[in-house]
């Protein structure tokens, strides 16, 4: 009986036909070599990226770009694919991943405007390049495409690619390392005076017209959208200054001048002077030149922040760490406060349903009164070459019922409770044991928490899932640029499809029996330009860049 329990633990113990085993240093680093190879000269555009591929390579677009002569500069794309080159250099040492980072910072280049920074994309077609403000091309005619674009970490994270590539280049590579510098200029004059930065800009402001001033609350607000003239705010939204800060911070360290350095304090005073007064001492999305807070997009209230509020604690805490200067801890206490008892209950709303479970927080909350503003679901229209259309809806609304899910009215109030806890952490340390590493990794360091090493199991399957090309693919749709039209519907609609005569009937016959289709709220319809794309094999930047990375993590932790 011994013997076959003996035998039978020793066959539970034996590896089974294909089981992982622990991937060597050699064939992951093979591997990684492949997938780069890959992915740097059949995938890429000049040496930067889309967000998505077909996997066959034969259409590739991103979220403002599309097709074989253009590029996106938003984090999914180029930035994260430059970053994952230079992960896999300083894991291996090899000098053919920085090479493949610095072309995708060359490209980068190609695309700087003469404003200083980047838009969403960047085209390589000659013909279609005289169109824009690029500095390569000597092209800074006002009549061009030229505003430089701080929404969505656009210019700071290619900013923080030429940056980082500069660095480990050892500053010789004269074209990065101008186009760098030019960029942080730029930027430094564009800071108004109160230490904040707009959401674009072409060219520095009239500062006469931007006194510095607190936050405060108007007398009145416009209950309705005035339009969209807000690029000049003051503005939050997205982390536009705190990444713009952050940029700044690091560009200290990297290029030790002292001026970048006193831009970023400067951005923080701002931070400090943009917290409202009692009793909301949180902070807006945007301000205006009063510093009261302002409308932006048609769903973006004058309002005080559940959401960039959070954030903005996070980027004090990193002024902290990198200054020891406390008076950027004082606005914590008051502000995790207020948001703490500013939790919204939850209901049965759609909205509540899409968070996670903890407190939740409203986006936006009602200047003095504190009430939770939602914004009211409207039916939109869009065609191809005529631009986009609101039918009914956005309105302002105490109820978060039947409201707008595409952007989000309620945010997770999960956070505030690390936030507290992370500043007692702060306020109790030495203050010169808190500085960051001086190499940051990630298009925002001070809000991305990096991901624990990878195991063996896992490196094995990166390496298993990868093609005989080195890519990795996935089932899903790649989208189509060629729509025609758009309709989302926010409440109950008829679509009536009524079909000409078929093939070989004579003209003006009869057309067939109508087809009703009834639309319910949340229903969308699209209409494309030829057949409809079926589910097919795709590539994601995104994908590549994190599997990348995961494997180059693992080789640093062997070593």
């Amino acid at each position: 009986m011994r013997d076959l329990i003996a035998i039978a633990a020793a066959w539970l113990l034996m590896p089974w036909p294909g089981a992982a085993e622990t991937p060597s240093r050699e064939e992951v680093l093979a591997a990684m070599r492949k997938a780069a190879r890959f992915y740097r000269h059949q995938v890429s555009t000049e040496g930067g990226y889309h967000y998505y591929y077909t996997a066959d390579l034969s259409y590739g677009r991103s979220e403002s770009a599309e097709g074989p002569t253009q590029i996106e500069v938003q984090r999914e794309a180029t930035p994260i694919v430059a970053l994952a080159y230079l992960d896999a250099y300083e894991a291996t040492g090899e000098r053919e991943f920085l090479d493949f980072a610095r072309d995708a910072a060359h490209a980068l280049v190609r695309g700087q405007l003469c404003s200083g920074g980047w838009d969403y994309l960047i085209e390589f077609d000659p013909e279609k390049r005289k169109n824009y403000q690029y500095r390569a091309d000597n092209n800074c005619g006002e009549d061009k495409r030229g505003v430089t674009n701080l929404d969505d970490n656009v210019t700071q994270g290619a900013l923080r690619v030429l940056m980082r590539v500069d660095r480990a280049l050892g500053f010789s590579d004269v074209k990065i390392h101008e186009a760098a510098l030019f960029a942080l200029d730029k930027l430094l004059a564009a800071q108004y005076p109160i230490g904040a930065w707009p959401q674009r800009f072409r060219q520095p402001p009239d500062f006469s017209k931007f006194p510095v001033k607190r936050a405060s609350y108007p007398d009145s607000w416009p209950r309705t959208w005035p339009g969209p003239d807000y690029q000049a705010h003051y503005t939050f939204n997205d982390n536009t200054i705190l990444d713009v800060i952050d940029a700044l911070l690091e560009a200290a360290v990297i290029y030790k001048e002292p001026r970048y350095r006193a831009a970023a304090e400067k951005g923080g005073q701002f931070i400090l002077l943009a917290q409202m007064p009692e009793p909301q001492p949180a902070w807006a999305q945007q301000y205006d030149a009063d510093m009261h807070p302002a409308w932006a997009r048609v769903f973006e209230p004058p309002s005080v922040t559940g959401g960039e509020s959070q954030a903005i604690m996070r980027l004090l805490l990193t002024l902290y760490r990198e200054t020891g200067d406390r008076k950027y801890l004082e606005p914590i206490p008051r502000a995790l406060a207020y948001l703490k008892r500013s939790e919204v209950p939850r209901g049965d709303a759609e909205v509540f349903r899409r968070l996670p479970p903890g407190p939740v927080l409203a986006r936006f909350y009602e200047l003095k009164t504190n009430r939770p503003l939602y914004i009211t679901k409207g039916s939109r229209l869009q065609a191809a070459g005529l631009g986009s259309r609101l039918v009914d809806g956005y309105q302002l609304s105490y109820s978060p019922e039947s409201v707008i899910t595409h952007y989000g009215v309620l945010v997770s109030g999960r956070e505030l409770a690390e936030i507290e806890q992370e500043y007692k952490r702060l306020a109790a340390a030495d203050p010169k044991s808190l500085r960051r590493p001086e190499k940051l990794r990630g298009l925002s360091p001070w809000a991305e928490r990096p991901l624990p090493p990878p195991e063996a199991a896992e490196v094995r399957r990166l390496i298993d899932a990868m093609d005989e090309r080195g890519a990795w693919t996935r089932s899903g749709v790649i989208g189509r640029a060629d729509r025609l039209v758009f309709l989302f519907s926010a409440r109950d609609m008829i679509l009536r499809i009524s079909r000409g005569p078929s093939d070989g009937a004579p003209r003006g016959g009869p057309e067939t029996e109508a087809q009703l289709i009834p639309l319910h709220e949340n229903d969308t319809v699209e209409i494309f330009l030829g057949p409809e794309a079926p589910r097919q094999r795709i590539i994601s930047s995104a994908e590549f860049a994190r599997n990348l990375g995961r494997l180059a993590a693992y080789l640093a932790r062997a070593d």
